[in-house]
């Protein structure tokens, strides 16, 4: 058996967990049995609406072994401290996997890393989009604007006057409020449910995010699309960002977003690919 375990939550959004399902999902077509590992209750919800069929919810990344049994495998995509844990999962379990924290991060006990960067068989590449993305479809003029999962310390609402400027369509986060989503409403034009998250953006002409998952995804998709980093947080870095022709923006900086909407998308340098899973597939 294969697990994979993603950090997930209303602190951090389910950027990890979306390129976790499409993992899996490429890895189930293949026949291997996987099983997914979250960290709450709504995750879980939404791994279903991408086509993952079941998942265990743990509370940290120190509990994967209180589900996954000797001899099985493990994929890691998380940033929390494993507090000395990885040196008992690499003893006990057949094959595991890890995602880098960093460009600077290493094999620490002999795991297999997935890497941003992968230039030979040492490695995973850690850019993985769900397939759907790549068909084509049809694109309707809109700029939907999508910041995350979650909105915890509630940044939209600090940057009134930034989305009082543009005119574009929110895509809420599967983890906002009710309460909140009746405050969003007075700043952008549309409101569209989180269950819609795919077919806009497979749909959408030109796309606005902090998500840098979203942000391949909606590369993928044929759209225009623009980052705003937020954070030195990333998922992906913002350089590998830009060799794929997406615009960042530095902050919620208006006058760059207009900018950038009304000029044509850049002449990417490195064009996405589906991920191969063969080596995964092989080791177990």
């Amino acid at each position: 058996m294969l697990f994979y375990y993603t950090n997930t939550g209303h602190k951090i959004g389910l950027e990890r967990l979306r390129r976790g399902a499409a993992l899996l999902k490429r890895l189930a077509s293949k026949g291997i049995e996987t099983q997914l590992l979250v960290n709450d209750f709504r995750a879980g919800l939404v791994a279903k609406e991408l086509g993952v069929k079941e998942y265990v919810t743990v509370e940290t990344v120190q509990d994967i072994d209180a589900i996954a049994q000797f001899g099985d495998s493990i994929i890691i995509d998380s940033p929390e401290d494993d507090h000395g844990r990885l040196v008992k999962y690499c003893e006990d379990f057949k094959n595991v996997w890890r995602f880098e924290v960093g460009n600077d991060d290493v094999s620490v006990h002999g795991e297999t890393l997935f890497k941003v960067e992968c230039k030979d068989e040492s490695c995973e590449d850690a850019v993985i989009i769900d397939d759907d993305y790549f068909e084509e479809t049809a694109k309707e003029e809109r700029t939907l604007f999508f910041l995350s999962d979650a909105d915890y310390d509630k940044i939209i609402l600090s940057n009134e006057v930034f989305f009082k400027t543009l005119n574009m369509e929110l895509l809420l986060g599967n983890y906002f409020f009710v309460k909140y989503e009746d405050d969003l409403a007075k700043l952008f034009s549309t409101l569209h449910e989180p269950e819609e998250y795919m077919d806009l953006i497979k749909s959408s002409s030109h796309i606005v995010t902090a998500s840098a998952q979203t942000a391949l995804e909606a590369k993928v998709s044929g759209a225009k699309v623009i980052y705003l980093q937020l954070s030195n947080n990333d998922l992906y870095p913002v350089e590998l960002l830009k060799t794929y022709g997406i615009d960042i923006v530095n902050g919620f900086d208006a006058e760059d977003v207009v900018k950038y909407l009304k000029e044509e998308a850049q002449i990417p340098s490195k064009t996405l690919k589906c991920f191969d899973e063969q080596k995964i597939i092989s080791t177990l």
